[in-house]
């Protein structure tokens, strides 16, 4: 704590200290301000200014500390100046008193706060940035909550000071209005009790709940605007309860859920089922990342004591195998399991023709259109390309197209140029670099994987060059040109250009939303990178919802299955209960060799968001099981709260990193700190030990030396020692 904020704790507790030992509070009772009326009335009639502005600093310093009495000192206001005059002074002087009590809290109190509760806290900021002065309105009219509390809690939020004030000016204004006025009429008075009967009370409960009805009615007048323009296009009934457009994870899921609550729903989808994670991603990806590694496996068998060996293969056959296993998923995900589910699919395009209606142009070459009472959409991301001058001339796979286009080569590609480097060009530039390419890897940024922690950047960077990767960071392409022949990728570095030829290039420089296609243009959904969503997933149109990667924030088949539950049930059951996603414990990993697994938050994000934190680390190298699988390299790092066992985030770098996160992923779900991992049986021996002594890791440090003295003490006295 800093030095100005002891001194004013000091202050304010010496002035708390003296309220008590003088016993002052004996002025501020209601038989004392009676007794005192007549001499408090002279002397106004005497003194009026004088009165006046020492009434008023009263009134703050008694608001700003907090003493009890406030409501004695406001009827004597009442009493002293009459209506007018007293509620303009008491209205002034409280609102300052809680303004300074409210600043004192943010001075005292915040700063600490944070340090402990930063990520609950910021989602309360969050709601605050959103809709805090409508909320401190609405308890600034109901009298019975205590305004001292008020004031302290909401200091230690990012509410705007000035927004503070001219909402509590507002909002204590009829509270204050009954008491003034109940001072003028202190003598017929017989307690202060005698001013809130239980009419009043009731008057002033159905204040506060007013503007949350107001708030109700504005917005079922906004949802009203909103609709207008399709008023008389609604339809009286629906053919469907739900239209989901899009067969990835997101439109799965949300037509999943609908039929399994026994809703009628469609799901549209052009291409393929399952979308991009079967077909062009997750699936394929990892499925050649398996045949790699064991390739790399195969050259380094020495490590397992055995003799290293070139591995022979085709080329075509590792292509094939991706597309064999991408067939044996296809049946999770196909027409067939979901129409057995209770879903009607339909292979074609759909388009929003107006909030309820989607027409859908079917593959078949007709089309159909459908009403529903909501839709969802999943449409999913696409390959972003840059736009580099002589790419179209050189040609260039993306991590779409290059399982079909490289499944047509004969080999595998000798020199091999991957453009990004975030989690997808990392894996493949791997992957390809142990089936034998020559991989040169193009990042424009400093370094690999920017979203992680340099020191995972570094490791990553070691690991791929290692396995022959040529990574170029700080490179930026600048064009592709034919060189006699020869295609190749121009880039800058230091001021420099330089030449790199290739025989194929893959962009893997990230996705973008599908925007474009499916009428949202036409009913004026904003866009930007995503679909513009609230909390519940709905857009502008409240029975128009979207999920999964068009939705944002997150570019995970996880993410948007977590997503499509919130978007089916507020679709489906919106008018009972809405529900906000929720995006507190998400998991990623990043599947090169060894896999970078994170969930919550890293270093490099908690230093971005002022969060305290403490580094607890456990190196893998460490490990039985790992050190017997020659996997001995790697660590389990975790952010914890200062001096507590409460997990902010975990980074794991080692072998099976993704799983060994799901131990994490469930404690952070369920607030379980490390004691609790601490005190969980692992098998032995696993790599999930791991985690378990990282938590040891975490107790070491904190172990109680003062008690272990004294411990120490004991044990040499039984000795005799």
């Amino acid at each position: 704590m800093r030095l100005r904020q002891i001194v004013l704790l000091l202050l304010l507790a010496l002035a708390i200290g003296a309220f008590v030992a003088l016993d002052l509070g004996r002025y501020l009772s209601f038989e004392q301000l009676k007794a005192s009326q007549a001499s408090f009335a002279q002397l106004h009639a005497e003194q009026p200014f004088t009165v006046a502005v020492v009434y008023f600093l009263i009134y703050v310093l008694a608001t700003a500390l907090s003493f009890p009495g406030a409501t004695i000192i406001t009827l004597a206001g009442g009493a002293v100046f009459g209506l007018w005059q007293g509620l303009l002074i008491v209205s002034f002087a409280s609102t300052v008193g809680a303004t300074l009590a409210f600043l004192a809290s943010r001075f005292l109190l915040r700063d600490w706060v944070e340090a402990r509760f930063g990520q609950r806290l910021a989602d309360i900021n969050a709601g605050v940035d959103r809709e805090g002065g409508f909320y401190l309105f609405t308890l600034r009219l109901i009298p019975v909550v205590p305004f001292f509390l008020i004031n302290l809690l909401m200091g230690l939020t990012r509410m705007k000071v000035w927004t503070y004030y001219w909402v509590s000016q507002l909002g204590m204004l009829a509270g204050t209005a009954v008491y003034v006025n109940a001072g003028t009429q202190l003598a017929q008075l017989d307690s202060v009790k005698g001013i809130l009967s239980p009419a009043l009370l009731g008057s002033f409960v159905l204040l506060g709940i007013f503007p949350l009805i107001a708030r109700r009615i504005v917005a079922a007048a906004q949802k009203r605007k909103v609709y207008a323009r399709w008023a008389y296009q609604r339809p009286k009934t629906f053919d469907r309860n739900l239209i989901v457009i899009g067969g990835g994870a997101g439109g799965l899921v949300s037509a999943y859920i609908a039929a399994a609550v026994k809703a009628k729903v469609t799901l549209i989808e052009a291409h393929k089922m399952g979308g991009d994670c079967l077909n062009y991603g997750c699936v394929p990806s990892k499925a050649l990342i398996k045949s790699a590694k064991l390739a790399h496996q195969m050259r380094h068998a020495s490590n397992y004591g055995l003799s290293d060996a070139a591995p022979s293969f085709s080329f075509k056959a590792v292509m094939q195998r991706v597309h064999d296993v991408i067939k044996a998923i296809e049946p999770h995900d196909s027409i067939e399991r979901y129409t057995g589910l209770g879903v009607e699919v339909l292979q074609g395009y759909g388009k929003l023709v107006n909030p309820w209606t989607v027409e859908v142009a079917l593959n078949d070459g007709t089309t159909q259109r459908l009403t529903a009472r909501s839709i969802v959409i999943a449409a999913g991301a696409r390959p972003f390309v840059p736009p580099l001058p002589g790419l179209d001339d050189v040609g260039y796979v993306t991590s779409d197209t290059l399982w079909d286009e490289f499944s047509k080569l004969d080999e595998v590609p000798k020199r091999l140029v991957v453009l990004g480097g975030g989690p997808i060009g990392c894996e493949l530039a791997q992957s390809f670099a142990r089936l034998g390419s020559h991989v040169t890897q193009v990042e424009m940024g400093a370094r690999l994987m920017v979203r992680e922690d340099v020191e995972v950047s570094e490791l990553a960077k070691a690991s791929l060059e290692a396995d022959g990767v040529q990574v170029l960071t700080g490179h930026k392409a600048l064009r592709c040109e034919m060189v006699n022949g020869d295609k190749t990728l121009v880039v800058e570095h230091a001021g420099a250009e330089k030449r790199i030829v290739f025989d194929q290039l893959l962009c893997a420089v990230g996705r973008v939303a599908r925007l474009q296609g499916y009428g949202l243009e036409d009913l004026g959904i904003p866009t930007q990178r995503t679909v513009q969503t609230n909390e519940y997933l709905q857009t502008i149109y409240p029975n128009i919802y979207a999920a999964g990667d068009v939705a944002g924030p997150f570019q995970f088949t996880h993410t948007a299955a977590h997503q499509a539950w919130y978007a089916a049930v507020n679709a489906l059951f919106g008018e009972w209960r809405l529900f906000k996603a929720d995006y507190s414990v998400i998991p990623w990993a990043t599947f090169i060799d060894p896999e970078v697994a994170r969930v919550g938050l890293n270093e490099q994000e908690a230093k971005e968001k002022n969060i305290a934190y403490e580094v607890t680390q456990y190196n893998i190298d460490d490990l039985d099981r790992a050190i017997a699988d020659s996997e001995a390299h790697g660590f389990v790092k975790v952010l914890t709260v200062p001096g507590k066992d409460k997990i902010l985030g975990v980074t794991i770098v080692g072998a099976h990193a993704a799983d060994l996160l799901a131990e994490y992923v469930l404690a952070m779900k369920h607030g379980l700190g490390l004691n609790k991992i601490l005190g969980t049986i692992h098998t032995y021996p696993t790599m999930a030990e791991a985690n378990k002594y990282a938590a040891g890791e975490w107790k070491r440090a904190h172990a109680p030396q003062r008690l272990l003295a004294w411990v120490k003490k004991y044990h040499d006295f039984k000795r005799g020692a």
